[in-house]
């Protein structure tokens, strides 16, 4: 939560935002759904965790691409740094 609140206040545009995010949240998850299958055991309840585990493994970077297509299409520039030496 730490990390992503500093992406969110650090980063310049919505899709490193966007990138931080997805980062942070998938790992967040992957980590504490890991340790109930580490602490539930070889049982079906793990096995379900699993599954969910890998879904979300999927849905998440998707979500974080739909959104920034979408935001793209829709007119949201990336943001990009000015070379002051071009300028001159």
């Amino acid at each position: 939560m730490a990390v992503t609140a500093i992406g969110l206040i650090r980063l310049p545009d919505f899709y490193a935002r966007t990138h931080a995010v997805s980062k942070t949240d998938t790992l967040g998850i992957g980590l504490l759904l890991g340790g109930l299958v580490l602490h539930e055991g070889a049982t079906l309840v793990s096995l379900k965790i699993v599954l969910g585990l890998l879904f979300i493994f999927i849905a998440n970077p998707v979500a974080a691409h739909v959104l920034a297509r979408s935001a793209l299409q829709v007119g949201i520039m990336p943001w990009t740094r000015r070379d002051s030496a071009k300028e001159r």
